[in-house]
């Protein structure tokens, strides 16, 4: 039993890899005072785990109700993933727009930041 608990984990851990999530929250946060940065940090977590539980419960469900078998969504994940390689290779195809700093950060703005790309990104890595 103790040996599944820790397999889980450690397929958890590889699946969220927090080590990795550090430096995109940094850069996200980098202009958010403390009060700002852990209420982003609060909502992330909450998101990515509302998203996990989720497909954790719904997941095969769903495939199963819309037919797809798990080898094509596997293809599909892996095509995903290429885009995202090809991405960090070679960059953004699309001109980077500027972003104005303001003192004031609105609640929206926390939010949206909350969910993409921090909750978002922890949520849909795939296992290994």
């Amino acid at each position: 039993m103790l040996s599944i608990l820790i397999t889980q984990f450690i397929v958890l851990w590889a699946v969220i890899d927090p080590v990795g999530s550090v430096p995109v929250y940094l850069s996200q946060t980098e202009h958010l005072n403390a009060k700002q940065r852990r209420l982003v940090a609060l909502k992330a977590v909450g998101i990515a785990a509302g998203v996990l539980l989720f497909f954790l419960i719904a997941g095969q469900i769903l495939l199963e109700a819309m037919q797809i078998p798990l080898p094509a969504f596997q293809a599909a994940g892996g095509l995903v993933l290429l885009l995202f390689a090809l991405t960090m290779i070679f960059g953004e195809s699309k001109p980077e727009q500027e972003t104005k700093i303001s003192e004031e950060v609105s609640h929206s703005e926390l939010a949206d930041l909350a969910v993409y790309p921090l909750a978002m990104l922890q949520s849909l890595r795939p296992a290994p």
